[in-house]
C-alpha cells in the first residue's frame, strides 16, 4: 500500500513523513482554498532534498500546459498532481515536454459521474487520485477538505479503470483500515487527518501507518 503524505510545509515535516515510512510527499502550490500551499521556492528546496525512492508530487490548480510545465521546471518535482480539470491537450503536452514526469489526475467524487470522468482521462495519465473537493463551488475546493466521500463509488471506479487509483479525502488513523477494505486502492493520500493545529503530528502519523500495516 503506497502512502502519500500531503501538505508538507517544511523540510522538518518532510523528514518526519519519510521517517514514518511515506512513499511520497505532496507539495502544494497556490490554491483557491484549503490548507497547505507554500511558496514555489520552498517546494523546490524540499523536493531537491528528498532521497531517492521517495516521490515528490507537485499539486497545482493551473489548467494550461504552459503554466504547469513552467511550475514543474521551477520546482523539480517528479510527479504532477492536477487537482482540477485541465484544458484539452494538457496531459499530452506535459508528456511531450517532460517525459520523465508522472501525471496524476485528481477526480473529485461527488456522484457516479466520477466513473465516466476517470475512464475518459485514464489513457492520458499514470494514476488517478480520488478526492472530496467541490470544483464547481463559488470558491473552488480542490483538496484538503477533511471530508470523506462515497467509497462505494470509489470502489466501482477502481474496477472501471486500468490505471492505479489513490484514495484521498478525510483519511485518518481511525478509518484507514475501513478505507482499504472498502476501496482496495493502490495508495492512500492523507493530509488533515494526521495534523494537529495545522502541523504534521508524528503521533497521529505513526498511528496511521500502524493501522495500515495491521490491515495488510
Amino acid at each position: 500500500m503506497r502512502i502519500k503524505v500531503c501538505c508538507i510545509s517544511s523540510p522538518e515535516e518532510a523528514r518526519i513523513a519519510i521517517e514514518a515510512g511515506a512513499h511520497a510527499l505532496g507539495l502544494v502550490s497556490a490554491m483557491p482554498s484549503g490548507p497547505g500551499p507554500i511558496d514555489e521556492v520552498l517546494i523546490g528546496q524540499i523536493a531537491s532534498a528528498v532521497p531517492p525512492g521517495v516521490d515528490t508530487f507537485l499539486l497545482t490548480c493551473k489548467t494550461d500546459a504552459a503554466s504547469i510545465i513552467d511550475q514543474l521546471r521551477r520546482t523539480r518535482c517528479r510527479t504532477i498532481q492536477l487537482v482540477d480539470e485541465v484544458e484539452p491537450g494538457t496531459h499530452e503536452a506535459i508528456r511531450r515536454e517532460l517525459p520523465n514526469v508522472r501525471i496524476v489526475q485528481v477526480i473529485h467524487v461527488q456522484d457516479h459521474g466520477a466513473i465516466e470522468e476517470s475512464q475518459a482521462v485514464q489513457d492520458e495519465v499514470d494514476a488517478i487520485l480520488l478526492d472530496s473537493g467541490r470544483p464547481k463551488a463559488a470558491i473552488k475546493e480542490l483538496g484538503g477538505t477533511g471530508r470523506t466521500h462515497d467509497w462505494e463509488i470509489s470502489a466501482r471506479l477502481r474496477d472501471a479503470v486500468r490505471v492505479p487509483v489513490y484514495l484521498a479525502g478525510g483519511l485518518n488513523p481511525s478509518n484507514a483500515a475501513e478505507a482499504i477494505r472498502a476501496v482496495q486502492p493502490f495508495g492512500l493520500d492523507l493530509c488533515s487527518g494526521v495534523r494537529s493545529n495545522g502541523r504534521l503530528d508524528p503521533v497521529k502519523l505513526r498511528s496511521f501507518f500502524d493501522a495500515v500495516r495491521a490491515c495488510a
